[in-house]
């Protein structure tokens, strides 16, 4: 297929789904306004009756579960996707080696900025766990709190220490946190059909609504998701990373 037939495709393909999508905005009801009797019933119940104060992780983790095994599948599937593509495309039997053989610093890393950099990393490893263990009681959960634990490693980038990023995320713990992760949220669905015959049903106590250990399997399940994050978007900083600097040393 030659660029023009794909830029062709590309337009008028892109111009359906912007119609789809416009059509599909038009229908929305105003602005904080719903005419679902199930979102009423889901205002009315959730909360009371599976202990959580946090409406989105309660809906992720409980009504959505079955959906939110989907998105981390896909998850999965893009990581695992990225890494064979970029490790074909630099044919690392060699040239990976070559490229990380000496420290790797960006230019003009300030001793400041490397001080900065580790309190970063603290800090944020820190807020990442509270938003993971908190995810039933506030709007956080697996997927944000990832998001904020895989960035305190990589603000060690901000200090041009390369490998002491691959030091502190080694590629291959990360893999194992990444299918841990996964392989964590699929045993608590399938727990709920082992002790109560229902796929990703709760079994474990709900607690008490406002303390740490509430809302059954709500908090593990956050907390399998966050190290599925966590994983993943280390493996591709550092398989983007990696490419990077092997572009940098064929220059």
């Amino acid at each position: 297929m030659s660029p023009a037939v794909r830029r062709a495709l590309f337009l008028v393909s892109g111009a359906a789904f912007l119609v789809v999508l416009m059509l599909g905005l038009h229908g929305l009801p105003p602005f904080g306004q719903h005419h679902s009797r199930l979102a009423s019933g889901i205002e009315q119940r959730e909360l009371r009756l599976r202990h959580a104060t946090d409406y989105v992780t309660a809906i992720n983790f409980d009504l959505r579960s079955f959906d939110t095994l989907g998105e981390e599948s896909i998850l999965f599937a893009c990581v695992a996707g990225v890494m064979l593509l970029m490790r074909h495309m630099r044919q690392e039997d060699g040239a990976e080696r070559r490229s990380s053989a000496e420290e790797h610093r960006f230019q003009g890393a300030s001793d400041a900025l490397r001080v900065q950099a580790v309190l970063m990393v603290t800090l944020l490893t820190a807020f990442g766990i509270y938003v993971d263990l908190h995810g039933a009681l506030t709007p956080g959960g697996g997927f944000q709190a990832g998001v904020v634990l895989a960035a305190g490693p990589a603000a060690v980038m901000l200090a041009g220490r390369y490998l002491t990023l691959k030091r502190l995320a080694p590629q291959s713990a990360m893999e194992i946190f990444e299918a841990a992760g996964a392989a964590g949220y699929a045993l608590i669905a399938v727990g709920g059909l082992v002790f109560a015959g229902v796929l990703f049903v709760n079994f474990l106590p709900y607690g008490t609504p406002g303390q740490l250990l509430s809302g059954g399997t709500m908090p593990l399940s956050s907390i399998a998701v966050g190290i599925e994050v966590t994983g993943g978007l280390l493996l591709i900083f550092s398989e983007l990373l990696d490419q990077s600097l092997l572009a940098t040393a064929e220059d």
